[in-house]
């Protein structure tokens, strides 16, 4: 009799958790010192500066990342890495919390977005993948809805060391506010290190747990699976030089970073998003739109997740990159109503534009292969991600000089129209069959034996 198959498991559900905290943690410790906080800490120049030091220290954690690819799949414990790599970055967190703005201070932020960046959008995503092949769409969908939350959070939190910032207020006054906002996220990243590292191995398999959490296969076969798998990891045919040769590898890698910059870059500067209007970061309003911002984004992360499982990481993608499209064209009008809803449609992709770099991977690709093409497609995925801050931000105050020193984000959403259209066109263009046909080619260099295995991959 087949057992049914009912959410994610226990183990399954402390996966996610611990990918949703890393998402968490992330935002809160990279984008809000960078977004509300940015004149805080970054002095002359403000958010500007900030977002170079972000941008500079993930670009070095995407080089990190594509020296390391090839090494991923002879990697025999993942999830220790992880774990490594979390204790790094919440160490960092804690320089980020406590130092005072200064020299001090920018070092403990450039360490935190080197490290964090990878452990929680490169390291624990291999874990997600290994653990959920067929599900991924619905588990990134419902992990990465720590994104609006995180991003919402950061006016009723630092609302009122916002205030005192602009007030001229003395650093010693504002630091205890901010030591407070961070302390629960702090603390919460830390209990999620410790559960994984407890609770998790590499596979479910080897903690009694089922992949896909589906119990309608025997012990003994999944064993199986994962033992073949793990060999065959070793002797992927998808190294670096073959993957950069498939067209297709590019027509949905670049559609992944074009969201997140759409995304992630427009998230660290909703600060500066209705100022030209008269809201500020610390005004009542700005939390409400948040707030509803964060609706939206929630019910299209996990909505978009559910797509991408049912019918498919790509027709997913090509929704996503659509809403882009309609975001763009509403904030191009650049009325306070037509921005607003800008946002808000903004943030139905804000979430899933994370989702795919996992998703698409294992979606279109054997799960032999998945972590050694993820290996590829993040850190692409990631370095246009990590240039998206200081892009956006000179796009904001482009017309500051005409604008009084104000920022307009006319000219921000403009730029994720264009890449949302040009999005919509590469998706199109992209087929999973052609990767069959690069897979097979490569196999049969390699004397691997050819199979169906990515016949029919939606």
């Amino acid at each position: 009799m087949e057992k049914k198959r009912l959410g994610f498991g226990a183990r399954g559900w402390i996966l996610c958790l611990y990918q949703f905290v890393a998402f968490l943690v992330y935002v809160i410790f990279t984008n809000w010192p960078m977004n509300a906080l940015g004149d805080y800490y970054g002095g002359p120049g403000g958010t500007q500066n900030i977002a170079m030091i972000y941008t500079v220290a993930s670009v070095l954690g995407v080089i990190i990342q594509v020296i390391a690819a090839p090494l991923i799949g002879k990697i025999k414990n993942i999830k220790l890495v992880s774990i490594i790599m979390g204790i790094i970055s919440m160490l960092a967190c804690l320089g980020v919390m406590l130092a005072k703005p200064g020299m001090v201070w920018k070092v403990f932020y450039f360490i935190t977005c080197l490290f964090i960046i990878i452990w929680a959008t490169f390291v624990v995503g291999i874990l997600v993948g290994q653990w959920f092949p067929r599900r991924k769409g619905t588990v990134m969908g419902l992990v990465t809805i720590s994104f609006p939350i995180a991003n919402a959070l950061m006016s009723p939190l630092l609302g009122k060391a916002i205030g005192m910032t602009h007030g001229g207020a003395p650093v010693q006054a504002i630091a205890p506010v901010l030591v407070s906002g961070y302390l629960p996220f702090f603390i919460l990243g830390c209990v999620a290190i410790i559960l994984a590292a407890i609770l998790l191995k590499d596979y479910p398999e080897q903690c009694g747990a089922y992949r896909d959490n589906d119990r309608s296969i025997t012990p003994e076969v999944a064993k199986a699976m994962m033992e073949f798998e793990i060999e065959n990891k070793r002797t992927s045919v998808w190294g670096l030089k073959n993957t950069l040769k498939s067209p297709d590898f590019w027509l949905i890698a670049l559609p992944m970073g074009f969201l997140l910059v759409g995304s992630v870059g427009m998230m660290t500067q909703t600060a500066n998003l209705f100022v030209k209007f008269g809201i500020s970061a610390q005004d009542p309003k700005f939390g409400i739109i948040l707030m509803i911002n964060a609706v939206f984004a929630i019910v299209g992360s996990y909505v978009l997740g559910l797509i991408d499982t049912k019918i498919g990481t790509r027709k997913s993608m090509i929704i996503a990159v659509s809403c882009m499209v309609i975001s763009g064209i509403l904030g191009a009008i650049n009325t306070l109503g037509t921005n607003i809803a800008a946002l808000w449609i903004l943030g139905i992709f804000m979430g899933a534009s994370s989702n795919y770099t996992v998703s698409g991977s294992v979606q279109y690709w054997r799960i032999e292969d998945f972590p050694t093409v993820f290996g590829k497609v993040n850190p692409l995925a990631n370095l246009m991600n990590n240039c998206a801050p200081v892009v956006i931000a000179n796009l904001i105050f482009a017309n500051a000089a005409v604008n009084g020193g104000m920022p307009d984000a006319g000219p921000a959403y403009i730029f994720v129209g264009i890449i949302g259209a040009i999005s919509v066109i590469l998706l199109a263009i992209f087929k999973p069959g052609r990767i069959k046909s690069y897979d097979d080619k490569y196999r049969t260099a390699a004397g691997k034996p050819l199979d169906d295995a990515l016949v029919g991959r939606k």
